[in-house]
């Protein structure tokens, strides 16, 4: 690594003494960086907007191999605005930052991942369904947990329709013919496994396509925190906060996303 300029995505900051900042940019050349700014609370920093959380930008620095890096300047600096200024929108979007950051080490090149990420954050910022978008981040994300599952198919016999569950003994999903192979199978809701298993592999262009019930939402949403449950075993608090907005939506009767796309 050496002096030069990558696209990146803000990861997180903290405050680091009183006037610096340490900043981590998930890089499209370098994988996840951790930079040293030096004076970013001053006002007439150039850099300042470029290192606001939900910020995508061109970074131009001194990209260590060790250490911490050097951020100079940037360009190209494309807030997502809708992400920070809703909080809703901003909980998943944390959550999805918060995910990669636990996923792979840092200086890890992964261009599709950085992709991937890009491609959440710019549906999230245009108002698609933040919660369908986040769940199909975590199933794919899977893998860089180390975690393969061959959704497409039955474990067992290979049938590939019809009403399937998971089996944490197969390692798979088992279709209804089979269910009896494994009686501690998870018994989930076969719906809400359908939409899993297309979670799986569909790209981020057909979000707008995939429409479903809350119910149903529900459900996918009990499913994944299983499966990170019983294969990933991490605990963010950015997820925790999800958990409890949905709490407080029903606590103050706040239309669910949905409902007010409805009546907008």
């Amino acid at each position: 690594m050496a002096v030069g300029e990558t696209r990146g995505i803000i990861l997180f900051t903290k405050d680091f003494k009183e006037k610096d900042k340490l900043v981590k940019i998930f890089t499209e050349s370098s994988g996840k960086l951790m930079f040293f700014i030096k004076g970013a609370h001053r006002k007439n920093n150039p850099i300042s907007s470029s290192i606001l959380p939900f910020t995508e930008a061109i970074y131009i620095g001194d990209f260590r191999e060790e250490g911490l890096s050097f951020l100079n300047g940037s360009k190209d600096v494309k807030p997502f605005r809708l992400i920070q200024q809703d909080i809703f929108i901003n909980a998943y979007a944390t959550y999805i930052l918060n995910l990669v950051d636990a996923a792979i080490e840092d200086r890890v090149y992964d261009p599709h991942l950085f992709k991937f990420v890009q491609q959440a954050l710019m549906l999230m910022d245009e108002g698609k369904d933040p919660e369908i978008i986040t769940n199909i981040f975590e199933v794919q994300l899977l893998s860089r947990f180390g975690i393969v599952i061959d959704w497409k198919k039955c474990a067992a016999c290979g049938e590939t329709h019809g009403k399937f569950d998971y089996s944490s003994k197969y390692s798979g999903i088992l279709c209804e013919k089979h269910w009896s192979l494994d009686e501690r199978r998870y018994n989930w809701n076969p719906i809400a496994i359908h939409f899993v298993r297309l979670f799986a592999t569909v790209s981020y262009d057909k979000v707008q396509e995939i429409k479903m019930k809350q119910e149903t939402k529900d459900e996918i949403r009990k499913i994944i925190d299983e499966l990170y449950d019983e294969y990933v075993g991490i605990h963010l608090k950015s997820k925790k906060f999800i958990d409890e907005m949905k709490s407080w939506e029903a606590t103050m009767k706040i239309p669910k996303r949905s409902e007010r796309k409805e009546d907008e």
